[in-house]
């Protein structure tokens, strides 16, 4: 199998799968706690408050809670009320545009959405089979609560390419105009990719795959918020990525420079530092004071 075929990771989804647990939330957790690894948190039932990173958020049946490392939240239902709550853990991910150990955040950079039936019922399912799974002591158990994890983690893929897709829809539809903050949000992840990536090659119809669009669309949009093409600003980050390296060591050579910021041709590289500060690396580096 190819390298290319895997459009949610860059290599192959092999999680490792930690717990799970149905738990039913009567009294506000004690802890306002984090972990080390990804945390789901189902709602399959009732209604509560999660309190994130200082921040409250209201959940029901059907909403999806994203705990990626280091955020720290607690589950505060009300006095008389109670929330059906299953939590899913896992680690050893490395999902396309985001950083390693972390699940990509939702439409608008959301902790949290509250699904649609179409995707609340697989989803539920696949909570009810692991709940079944952990209980039990059968050969393969572990393997097959992995699976089942895959499969929860492929499905809110899937649902976040389809709620960009359907925001593309609704910003093309005659009569309606590009809303601001979806074209802002797709720039955004755009600039995160490039600025995590920029060591390595990266093309147009590259960071189109990963974010499930077309490079016309993306490559419109980027206009139309920066004033620039995605390729000029990556262009433009390498170079101050170069400038930065050469201030902090002026003593290492052009093509280490170049190959840490991308670029395989010393000469190339050094055309385009030209062309953006006005001398070649060589002669920046000679006036940097040592």
């Amino acid at each position: 199998m190819e390298p290319s075929v895997y459009d949610l990771t860059y290599n192959d989804l092999n999680p490792r799968f930690l717990f799970c647990c149905n738990l039913l939330r009567t009294e506000p957790e004690m802890n306002y706690h984090c972990h080390d690894f990804i945390e789901f948190v189902l709602i399959l039932k009732g209604k509560t408050t999660f309190r994130i990173d200082e921040k409250l958020y209201d959940v029901e049946e059907g909403s999806v809670i994203l705990l990626n490392p280091g955020t720290y939240h607690q589950s505060l239902p009300a006095a008389g009320t109670s929330a059906r709550e299953f939590y899913l853990a896992f680690s050893n991910v490395e999902f396309a545009g985001c950083t390693r150990g972390h699940f990509p955040l939702f439409k608008n950079y959301q902790l949290l959405v509250t699904l649609p039936d179409s995707y609340k019922e697989p989803l539920f399912r696949l909570c009810n089979l692991m709940e079944q799974e952990s209980k039990t002591c059968q050969p393969g158990r572990y393997f097959m609560l992995k699976s089942y994890l895959i499969q929860v983690i492929c499905l809110l893929c899937r649902y976040q390419k389809q709620e960009l897709e359907e925001d593309v829809k609704r910003q093309y539809a005659p009569r309606y105009e590009f809303k601001s903050v979806n074209k802002k949000y797709v720039v955004q992840q755009i600039m995160h990719y490039m600025e995590t990536h920029y060591k390595e090659k990266i093309s147009l119809d590259q960071i189109a795959a990963n974010m499930y669009l077309s490079s016309f669309y993306i490559s419109k949009i980027f206009k139309s918020e920066t004033g620039d093409t995605p390729i000029n600003y990556l262009i433009s980050l390498r170079m101050q990525k170069a400038r930065e390296l050469l201030d902090e060591n002026p003593e290492q050579s052009i093509q280490a420079v170049a190959m840490a910021v991308g670029y395989e041709d010393a000469y190339h590289f050094s055309k385009l530092f030209k062309k953006y500060f006005g001398l070649s690396p060589l002669y920046y580096k000679a006036r940097i004071p040592q």
